[in-house]
Formats: C-alpha cells, sequence, structure tokens
C-alpha cells in the first residue's frame, strides 16, 4: 500500500523547510538506515561499534503495508548509508528516500544486488500477474550471506578507514551464518521425506524451501494481503487434505481468523509461531537476533513436522561483538 501523494509531498516538503530535523551521530560512526529487523541485525553485526543502525519498520509490523512517516524521512534525510532489501519490499521508502536524502547517500538494495531478474520468483503471495517478485530472500541463509557481504562491502566504501574492522566482523558473523545454515540442513533431514511440506499464511519461505529441500505447498494469505474468500478456504482445506500435509504454520506479524478454522478442518496442526522479519524475545537479549530467529523458525517447523526438535539448539543466536 503506497501512501498518497499529498502525504508524501507534505514529508517532503517538512523536510526541505527544517520542521523536521536530522538527528546528530558521533563524528566518527557512520549513520546508517535499514528497513525490516532482519536487515537492520544483519547490518549492525557487519558495522559493529561504526555505525549507528535505525531499522525504519518496527519489529513486529507487516513491512508490505508499511507507510514512512515524517520522522522516519528525518532519519533518511540525516543518513549517511540507506540499506534496503528491494525488490519492491520497500518501495514508498525508497521513493522516499530519493527524495530526501543526501547528495552522496548511498541507497543499497540487498536482494537486488544477491539475485539476478531470471531467479526472481513468484508465488501465492506474491503472483507474477502482479508484477511483484517475492522479496523474502534472507530465509535462505546462503543469501543471507551475501547480504551480509554486500553490507561490508558497502561499508568499506563509504568508509575505508575501517576496512579491517568491517572485514573482520563480516567474517566472524559469515562463520555464525554458516553454523546455521549447516543445522538447518540437518533439521530438515531429520523430518521424514514426504513430511518436508510447509503451508504458510504468508509466503516467506519461497527462496528457503528450494536450498534445503522443502516443498512449499501454498500460502494462505491471498495476493491483495487480506483474508482469503471462503471459496479459497475451502480450496486450502481440501489440498492440504490431499497433501497429507502435517501442520500449517502462521505467524503473530500476520494475524488471521481464518487459521484455526482451516487446521481444524483439514485435520491438521496450527502453529502460530514462524516469523520472517520479527525478531524474537526482548531487545537486547541474546536470541534478539536474525539468527536467533531462523535458529526458532527451524525448532517449529522440525517439531510440527516430525523432525528433531533440539536440531538447532546448539547454533550461537548472539550477536557479534567486536573489539573496542
Amino acid at each position: 500500500m503506497l501512501f498518497s501523494r499529498n502525504t508524501f509531498t507534505l514529508i517532503v516538503l517538512l523536510v526541505a523547510a527544517g520542521f523536521v530535523t536530522p538527528p546528530a551521530t558521533a563524528a566518527d560512526t557512520l549513520n546508517v538506515v535499514t528497513s525490516v529487523a532482519p536487515i537492520t541485525n544483519i547490518v549492525q553485526n557487519v558495522g559493529g561499534n561504526n555505525v549507528s543502525v535505525t531499522g525504519i519498520v518496527p519489529d513486529g509490523t507487516d513491512s508490505h503495508t508499511f507507510e514512512p512517516q515524517p520522522t522516519d524521512a528525518k532519519l533518511l534525510s540525516a543518513a549517511d548509508i540507506i540499506i534496503m532489501n528491494g525488490l519492491d519490499l520497500e518501495t514508498p521508502t525508497i521513493h522516499l528516500a530519493e527524495k530526501v536524502r543526501k547528495k552522496n547517500t548511498p541507497i543499497v538494495e540487498l536482494a537486488t544486488r544477491t539475485i539476478e531478474k531470471k531467479d526472481w520468483m513468484y508465488d501465492f503471495s506474491f503472483p507474477r500477474g502482479k508484477g511483484h517478485p517475492n522479496p523474502h530472500l534472507w530465509p535462505n541463509i546462503a543469501m543471507a550471506m551475501r547480504y551480509a557481504e554486500i553490507t561490508r562491502d558497502a561499508l568499506i566504501a563509504l568508509d575505508p578507514a575501517h576496512k579491517d574492522s568491517y572485514s573482520a566482523n563480516a567474517t566472524a558473523y559469515l562463520a555464525k551464518l554458516g553454523k546455521l545454515d549447516e543445522a538447518i540442513f540437518t533439521c530438515v533431514k531429520s523430518i521424514p521425506a514426504g513430511q518436508r511440506k510447509l503451508v504458510t499464511y504468508h509466503d516467506s519461505f519461497a527462496y528457503f524451501a528450494p536450498r534445503y529441500g522443502m516443498t512449499v505447498i501454498g500460502a494462505i494469505q491471498p495476493a491483495d494481503f487480506h483474508e482469503p474468500s471462503p471459496r479459497e478456504v475451502m480450496r486450502i482445506i481440501d489440498q492440504l487434505k490431499k497433501e497429507k500435509v502435517p501442520a500449517i504454520f502462521g505467524s503473530e506479524v500476520f494475524p488471521s481468523r481464518v487459521l484455526e478454522q482451516i487446521a481444524r478442518e483439514a485435520n491438521t496442526t496450527y502453529v502460530d509461531q514462524l516469523a520472517d522479519d520479527e525478531l524474537p524475545g526482548p531487545a537486547g537479549s541474546s536470541e534478539h537476533t536474525f539468527i536467533g530467529m531462523m535458529k526458532g523458525n527451524m525448532a517449529y517447523m522440525a517439531a510440527a513436522l516430525g523432525g528433531n526438535k533440539d536440531c538447532v539448539t546448539h547454533v550461537d543466536a548472539t550477536n557479534i561483538v567486536p573489539a573496542p
């Protein structure tokens, strides 16, 4: 959902007139603005003490319908670098950033730099006819690792004085992501082959499933991000019965009144704890990280689909803490 032209113009005018002033940061610290929580956390890990990172999309907010506010224009106008996902996830925010950013502030779109157009995926929540590809690359950990590498290179290009720090942080973080990636493969192998099926409310695992040997059977949320119609609900129930899907997965970020009904009528388990852009636990806790989010997702998936629920307990979800 895009904000209105009048709202967009008002935000730009407020910034230009000085009614919304940029926040101050330490002179030797890069001011980085990001979008969703997983990207914010990846950038924090790579940037370490040399960056001040602010995510515009609040944790747990539906990023597809998020509309930036005047306070977000203030953040964007003060940014030294703006790091987004791209692939149409943050279109209103990127349009605003292009209007209010400083002259030399780069906008880095991680997903756009990670895969080529021929590899964009269109699916249940993101049909090709709507023209917007599925933007959720980061649950595929190999792609998340590429996000970290692109972030490292972008920060070094902007701030070469701290090249060694960015490189060291990225190396340590990539090692952690590599262990998570290995653990996810192990988790999926623990699930009986016939039960490696994903049905989610929002279609967030399109790039995840092919990497790890799972199959996305469907998504319950239609492309317009509203609730499915009664006819669609019946089609989904019939499909779940036909495919013998052990569980369907929802999320607190995408609450749905129909998920429990679908699970009950399809005689399947309903798990409402998957996340694609909401970090677990309170801010500052050891699990409130991108790795912690994916670690939790895999534990919930494995338990509900007949695999080993303890398959990721050994994964270290904590952030990289750079040397002072």
